[in-house]
């Protein structure tokens, strides 16, 4: 026997229509309960839009805003949702924020077509975002994307960076894994159809899947709601057009390298590495060489993958406050 779709639309009708109706009444004499408003704490992380240049740019907050400030960028194929754990726990001690670029997580995704998709659109759009936060000067935690997004911001106006957290985010021509050969050896030299056809395998379920997994110590700790929701998004309509751009536009970023590392080397930031030893992106010796240029940078190899602070967050974060007091507190 099947219930027909028309007799089931009708029995959860009915169903709304009598909880609208049911009330408990009040015993007599009874005062009936009035409902219970919680506090926001500011551990709890806040979500929002602020509209930039026309564009709502979605983000995740928290932390009281008398506290030191940190910014947290992040990289491909994420969104803010990958410091969904690193939110809180850093919320005790910093006003922390972590937006999510155009095109990415729940900001708007203007039509590639129409729009240019650039680090260096990206880059001013969240100058801007920062700015309308009230966000003045920062620490600045960036991974992946958000090194050639930050690095522009801060390059712009230095004053801004109290201090650098450096994740996994490339700035050196060593690197770079054999996993790039495909932009290196062919779409940054020829950009078609048929050189971009294989870099859309990097956008595929199973390959988000594998940018979360690779290198992880502790995999079991890591969320499939990560790339199940970046997949989600994935497929909106521009999507993979969006990434594809980014991919090209991401050969600007090397140009930028040594204008990058001579802003190091010249205002020599108060420093904090974290870098995964076994990320399908960047090697290890990519995040060594920052070394080279910032010599009293604190380092810690880890353990771990691109995105390291999905196994990490209470390591990452506890340094990240015990450097703070150290090393930026005093001494800004």
């Amino acid at each position: 026997m099947t219930i027909s779709s028309r007799l089931l639309a009708a029995l959860f009708s009915a169903a709304i229509s009598t909880t609208h109706l049911v009330t408990i009444a009040p015993a007599h004499g009874e005062v009936p309960a009035k409902p219970i408003t919680t506090t926001v704490t500011t551990t709890q992380v806040k979500h929002g839009k602020v509209n930039v240049d026309g564009l709502n740019i979605a983000y995740r907050e928290a932390g009281d805003p008398k506290s030191p400030k940190v910014v947290l960028l992040p990289g491909f194929p994420a969104s803010s949702h990958q410091y969904r754990n690193l939110l809180p726990l850093l919320s005790d001690r910093f006003h922390v924020i972590a937006p999510d670029y155009q095109g990415f997580g729940y900001s708007d995704i203007p039509d590639p077509a129409k729009y240019a998709y650039t680090f260096d659109a990206i880059s001013v759009t969240m100058e801007r975002f920062l700015a309308a936060k009230g966000f003045e000067h920062y620490g600045l935690y960036a991974q992946d994307y958000g090194g050639p997004v930050g690095f522009r911001i801060v390059g712009r106006n230095p004053k801004a960076l109290d201090w650098l957290i450096v994740q996994n985010t490339n700035a050196y021509e060593e690197g770079f894994t054999k996993v790039w050969d495909g932009l290196r050896g062919a779409l940054w030299k020829n950009r078609s159809p048929e050189t971009e056809k294989p870099l859309e395998d990097f956008l595929t379920h199973d390959a988000i899947k594998g940018i979360y997994l690779h290198g992880a110590a502790h995999p079991e700790l890591i969320s499939p709601d990560n790339w199940e929701s970046d997949y989600g998004l994935m497929l909106r309509p521009g999507a993979v057009r969006l990434n594809l751009d980014l991919f090209y536009d991401y050969r600007k970023n090397v140009a930028l390298y040594p204008v990058w590392q001579k802003f190091l080397r010249d205002n020599q930031p108060k420093t904090l590495i974290f870098w995964g030893q076994d990320d399908v992106f960047f090697t290890a010796a990519g995040g060594e060489a920052y070394l080279r240029d910032l010599p009293k940078a604190e380092m810690h190899r880890l353990n771990a993958g691109h995105f390291a602070v999905e196994d990490n967050a209470d390591y990452i974060a506890a340094n990240m406050k015990r450097f703070y007091d150290k090393n930026v507190k005093q001494k800004k």
